[in-house]
């Protein structure tokens, strides 16, 4: 497959669109749509997310693109404008998430909204683009699993053909993928049943660190802090601990919300 849906656009050659981006952007729009829905059932206005959006994208990016080059600097550090080669690919879902949680501290900060309420808007949002942002890989043909060599496992999803390899390797992209589909389902009907301010966010702590865990051991494409530790699975251990932690605090009543009654609220 094409990994450019468009090239050479408007004829200027080099001007050229991947699949990969569009399926982040669909993803990106789609988690947007999603978490404007659920913060007008909120009672806010949409406005309080895209307000928000305005800096927490570019701060995303950022994120995931320094949290990659840090851990593969040794790519970077002989020719430093390849770090701005973004197109080339090299963006870390941790890196982004993280960019994405500065944001909201920022902006919070700035508009004295509540960030844990302004999170726990945004968490299903961010699991749908998760989720569909993983199919990018597919494209890209990476973040795959070992090779899989016997010929009665090399089907589709369980395991993918890699042609630059000429191997079939395990599909952990999509186990990624499906893992995320099935915690956007939790978190949401988490989210009808009225739960705590704070336990979306807590509980996709612990879920998606939880699969991030499992799933980063089979990758071939990891990030190691050094030879045998996986940063990713560093990370997702933390995740796990931090959101046990934090849904403790709220059922003990530890952690509360304050009030809001700015300008966000629908009049």
């Amino acid at each position: 497959m094409n990994r450019f849906a468009f090239q050479n656009l408007l004829g200027i050659k080099g001007l050229n669109i991947a699949w990969y981006g569009l399926i982040i952007a669909g993803g990106l729009t789609l988690g947007a749509l999603l978490t404007m829905s659920r913060a007008k059932r909120r009672g806010f206005s949409t406005d309080l997310i895209l307000d928000f959006l305005v800096l927490a994208v570019p701060m995303a990016i950022v994120g995931a693109r320094l949290y990659y080059v840090v851990f593969e600097w040794q790519s970077y550090a002989g020719d430093i404008l390849k770090v701005f080669a973004i197109n080339e690919g090299g963006l870390a879902i941790y890196g982004g998430v993280i960019g994405g949680i500065l944001a909201a501290l920022i902006f919070c900060k700035a508009k004295k909204f509540p960030l844990i309420t302004l999170l726990d808007l945004s968490v299903p949002g961010l699991i749908l683009g998760q989720a569909i942002g993983r199919w990018g890989n597919f494209v890209n043909q990476e973040a795959f699993g070992n090779v899989v060599t016997n010929p009665s496992q090399q089907f589709f999803p369980l395991a993918v053909y890699i042609e630059k390899l000429g191997e079939w390797h395990q599909a952990t992209f999509f186990y990624e993928s499906a893992w995320n589909f099935a915690l956007l389902c939790i978190v949401l009907i988490l989210s009808r049943k009225k739960a705590k301010d704070g336990v979306l966010l807590s509980s996709y702590f612990v879920g998606y660190g939880i699969g991030r865990f499992l799933i980063e051991g089979l990758r071939t494409d990891s990030l190691y802090i050094v030879p045998g530790i996986r940063v990713s699975q560093i990370l997702s251990l933390l995740l796990v601990v931090a959101g046990i932690v934090a849904l403790m605090l709220i059922y003990s009543d530890v952690l509360k919300t304050p009030g809001y009654e700015g300008k966000y609220l629908l009049k």
